[in-house]
């Protein structure tokens, strides 16, 4: 007599395989909040500071996010179905890199946001209008050389820690957390010869980050001090009192190497004014 009984078994397992192929070959890989990663443990941001994070830095459809250290993608996420911008997620672990494309197809946004495997210190994030990272103070400053020669108005936003005297232009602090927000400064170190309202001067600033001072020469002999001169990105401002005790306002955009804009003074007059680089 054949038993069948062995035949049987074998046949009732591999349809049970079939009816659950997933449980029974691989589950999707889920993260846990505190593991281990290249440089840092995952931490998740909350959504409300991500939101934060991305109004801070005003992102609008045109703009292009890339998030250093992405895990598992909600700030690439947020700024394309949020926003409408494109955005990139560069994160090291392959898993997370996985899990984030996974929540990005959920969301609808593949096609404007996507998660790649790589590692931020050796990724070209030159063509990013906005970069938001989640990063341990020593990394930060790492990444600051590169972030400092970003285009002039690139915005940067970090979540929790700062870039120690690079000073943020704006802190917003939600339920105790901290987000700090950088608009990337041109550089404008040097003299520069400024025609104004039929006048030629030359105007000299120095500058450390978005930090400006400076004097202008009003006579071969006379410099003043320029007050309150700022910068903020691409774009200048600064005032300085003539010999006739008159205060001038000046306000521009820096374009290679030269500026221009608009300036007035305490008498209502008013005019253009543009500098180039010596």
């Amino acid at each position: 007599m054949i038993s069948i009984a062995r035949p049987l078994a074998a046949l009732a397992a591999a349809a049970l395989l079939a009816t659950f192929p997933a449980q029974a070959q691989q589950k999707d890989f889920e993260p846990q909040v505190g593991q281990a990663g290249k440089d840092v443990i995952w931490v998740p941001t909350p959504d409300e500071v991500v939101d934060r994070m991305l109004r801070m830095a005003q992102v609008t459809s045109n703009d292009y996010v890339i998030d250093l250290g992405a895990g598992d993608g909600k700030i690439a996420i947020a700024a394309a179905k949020k926003f409408g911008a494109r955005a990139l997620g560069i994160e090291y672990n392959p898993d997370m890199v996985k899990h984030a494309m996974r929540n990005a197809e959920k969301a609808g946004v593949v096609g404007k946001a996507r998660v790649v495997h790589g590692d931020i210190f050796q990724s070209d994030f030159t063509q990013a209008t906005v970069i938001t990272m989640y990063l341990l103070p020593a990394l930060n400053l790492k990444l600051r050389p590169q972030i400092l020669a970003l285009r002039p108005g690139t915005r940067v936003v970090s979540h929790s820690f700062n870039m120690e005297d690079w000073e943020p232009d704006e802190t917003s602090t939600f339920d105790g957390r901290s987000a700090y927000l950088w608009v990337v400064p041109a550089n404008v170190t040097g003299t520069w010869a400024l025609e104004a309202g039929g006048e030629r001067m030359d105007i000299s600033l120095e500058q450390r980050f978005q930090k400006l001072s400076g004097t202008i020469g009003l006579t071969p002999l006379l410099r003043a001090g320029l007050r309150e001169p700022q910068l903020r990105g691409l774009v200048i401002s600064f005032a300085y009192v003539d010999n006739n005790g008159m205060r001038r306002d000046f306000a521009g955009r820096i374009i290679g190497n030269r500026m221009e804009g608009s300036f007035r003074g305490d008498n209502n007059s008013e005019g253009r004014w543009s500098a180039s680089k010596k």
